[in-house]
C-alpha cells in the first residue's frame, strides 16, 4: 500500500515538474528584418528611491515594429539589476532575447541603450547597504528628494544607435564567460508593471514604426504605463525605410545558407555536442533549400518552354514565394526549439518588495 502511494506521489511530482518546465520555456519572436535604429530622447526624472531605469526598445507584433518607451521601474527586490532584452541574428531571422532581473547585469547584445547601458554592464548605479545609489552623470535625479547619489563620468563610450546584434549592419559582440555565468544565476523575468507597459505600447498605433518612422512621440515615461506624461523623441536614430509588405525571399535560391552557433553551457564536451546538433540541423535545412530550389528552377524552365502567359508566370511566382516563406518559417521554428532545449533553464525567485 505504501509503495503504491509512493509511486503515485513520484508520478505526481514528475508531472508537476514537466508542467513547470513547459510553462517556463519561451519561444522568442523571430522577424526576417531588423528593427529601426534607437531614437534619440531624454530620460525623465527618476520618480523615487529604489527605481531603476529600463531603456526603451523596439518590439514586434501585428506585422510591425513598435516602440516600448524606456521607463523607471521599481526593483523587484534589493540587490537586483535589470538586464535589457535585445534583438540578435539567429542565422535565418532576428530573435528577441527577453530581459530579466538578477544580481548582475548580463549580456544584452552589446547594444548601446544609453543612460548607463553602454553595451556592457551597467554604470548608471549600484546597490550599497540595501539602498540603490544613482550615478547623476548619466541619470536625471532630483537630489533634493533622492540623496543617495554619486557622480562618475563614463569614458570611452562609442555613440551609435544600432538596435540589434549580428546580421547585416548589427553590433558585432559576443557574451563573455562572465556574462554567460550571470545568465545562469537566479533571476526573474519582467514584473507585471513592465508587461502591462509593453501591452499598452503595442496597442498604441502612434508607436508603430510605420507611423512614426523611427521617431516615436512617446519615447520614455517616468513610470510604467504613464504615457500621458511621456517624453517625445528628439529625432530618429537613423533613416527608417519600412519594408514592403510581403517583401522577403521569393525563391529558395535567394535564401542564405543556414549556419547556427550553439549557446555556451560552460562545459566543453556539452558545447561540442550542442554544436554538432546545430550543424546537423543546418545541413538538413540547407538540403531542403536545395531541393526546393531545384524544383522551382525546373518550373521556370518548363514555363519558358511552354511560352507561359504573364498571368501564369505571376501565379507561379506567387506560389514560389509562398513555398519559400513556409519553408523559412518551418526552419525558424526548428532552430528556436533546438535553441530553447540547449539554453540553460531560468531560475526563479520570489519577488519581494523592499
Amino acid at each position: 500500500m505504501r509503495s503504491r502511494v509512493a509511486v503515485r506521489l513520484l508520478l505526481f511530482l514528475v508531472v508537476l515538474m514537466a508542467l513547470s518546465a513547459a510553462s517556463n520555456a519561451q519561444i522568442g519572436i523571430s522577424v526576417s528584418f531588423g528593427p529601426p535604429a534607437l531614437p534619440v530622447y531624454e530620460q525623465p526624472i527618476c520618480p523615487g528611491d529604489g527605481f531603476i531605469w529600463t531603456p526603451g526598445y523596439w518590439a514586434y507584433g501585428d506585422d510591425d515594429y513598435y516602440w516600448v518607451p524606456g521607463t523607471w521601474v521599481e526593483a523587484p527586490q534589493v540587490g537586483f539589476l535589470w538586464t535589457p532584452g535585445y534583438w540578435g541574428w539567429g542565422g535565418s531571422a532576428f530573435f528577441f532575447h527577453e530581459g530579466y532581473w538578477g544580481p548582475h547585469v548580463g549580456f544584452y547584445g552589446g547594444i548601446n541603450y544609453g543612460f548607463g547601458y553602454g553595451g556592457v554592464g551597467y554604470l548608471g548605479g549600484r546597490w550599497e547597504n540595501n539602498h540603490f545609489f544613482y550615478n547623476t552623470n548619466v541619470n536625471r535625479i532630483n537630489e533634493t528628494i533622492i540623496r543617495n547619489t554619486y557622480n562618475t563620468r563614463i569614458e570611452n563610450v562609442t555613440v551609435n544607435h544600432i538596435s540589434y546584434n549580428g546580421g547585416n549592419g548589427g553590433i558585432n559582440a559576443r557574451a563573455s564567460a562572465e556574462e554567460e555565468g550571470y545568465a545562469r544565476e537566479r533571476h526573474i523575468g519582467p514584473v507585471a508593471a513592465q508587461n502591462e507597459h509593453v501591452q499598452q505600447a503595442r496597442g498604441n498605433p502612434e508607436l508603430r514604426a510605420s507611423a512614426n518612422h523611427g521617431r516615436p512621440p512617446i519615447a520614455a515615461t517616468a513610470r510604467p504605463g504613464d504615457f500621458k506624461g511621456g517624453v517625445a523623441a528628439k529625432e530618429a536614430g537613423g533613416e527608417y525605410k519600412a519594408p514592403e509588405r510581403g517583401a522577403g525571399n521569393n525563391h529558395a535560391s535567394e535564401v542564405q545558407s543556414h549556419k547556427y552557433t550553439a549557446p555556451s553551457s560552460g562545459n566543453p564536451n556539452t558545447d561540442k555536442k550542442y554544436q554538432q546538433k546545430q550543424d546537423n540541423l543546418a545541413a538538413k535545412q540547407n538540403q531542403e533549400h536545395q531541393r526546393l530550389q531545384q524544383k522551382q528552377e525546373n518550373e521556370h524552365q518548363q514555363a519558358a518552354r511552354k511560352n507561359a502567359t504573364d498571368a501564369q508566370k505571376t501565379q507561379m511566382e506567387q506560389r514560389h514565394a509562398q513555398q519559400t516563406q513556409q519553408l523559412e518559417q518551418k526552419h525558424t521554428q526548428q532552430q528556436q526549439k533546438l535553441q530553447t532545449r540547449q539554453s540553460p533553464p531560468p531560475s526563479h525567485a520570489p519577488s519581494g518588495k523592499h
